[in-house]
């Protein structure tokens, strides 16, 4: 029997409890799990690639079967690259169904080989994304119950280092 591999791909800008509960569900599925960061040519980041690669890493230590990698490509050719045939997403709201619905369907069509596995949120992370927790930590709103330890540590000392409310506001999850 071969291993059962799914890839988790997004940006991660940055990585939530949202994020982490689909990681940890994710690798009770699975044999192996990808988490892969990447870049969205459409959203602006507080975070390089390489931060939320060293975060999603030091959230994601205590899964022996998750690993997380760069990927600068299609998630399809991420998921041939991993030897994944799995592509795992996370649905909060029906607008998040809208937009996996379509990016589900082209990915089939680039390689149906491919399935498009979907979790369904936590109810305690519904109201989260990374675009939420960006704007709420610009303006000194507490965000600890919402990012691991160490993501808020480094969004709190990157509110000093620029200027968040730029671009807040983004879909960037």
């Amino acid at each position: 029997m071969t291993d059962r591999v799914a890839i988790y791909p997004g940006s991660f800008d940055p990585p939530t409890n949202g994020h982490l509960d689909i990681v940890e569900r994710s690798s009770r599925l699975f044999d192996r799990v990808v988490v892969g960061v990447g870049r969205n040519l459409a959203k602006k980041t507080v975070f390089t690639a390489d931060e939320r690669i060293q975060l999603m890493r030091e959230a994601c230590a205590k899964y022996r079967n998750v690993e997380v990698k760069a990927f600068d490509a299609l998630q399809v050719e991420f998921a041939r690259a991993c030897g994944a045939n799995f592509v795992v997403r996370g649905i909060r709201a029906l607008s998040d169904f809208e937009f996996e619905f379509e990016m589900a369907n082209m990915n089939r069509r680039l390689d149906a080989g491919i399935e498009m596995v979907y979790l369904m949120t936590a109810p305690e992370y519904l109201f989260v994304s990374a675009s939420r927790v960006k704007e709420l930590a610009a303006f000194g709103a507490p965000i600890d119950n919402l990012v691991p330890p160490n993501v808020a540590k480094r969004l709190k000392a990157q509110i000093g280092k620029s200027n968040l409310r730029t671009g807040a506001t983004e879909a960037d999850d």
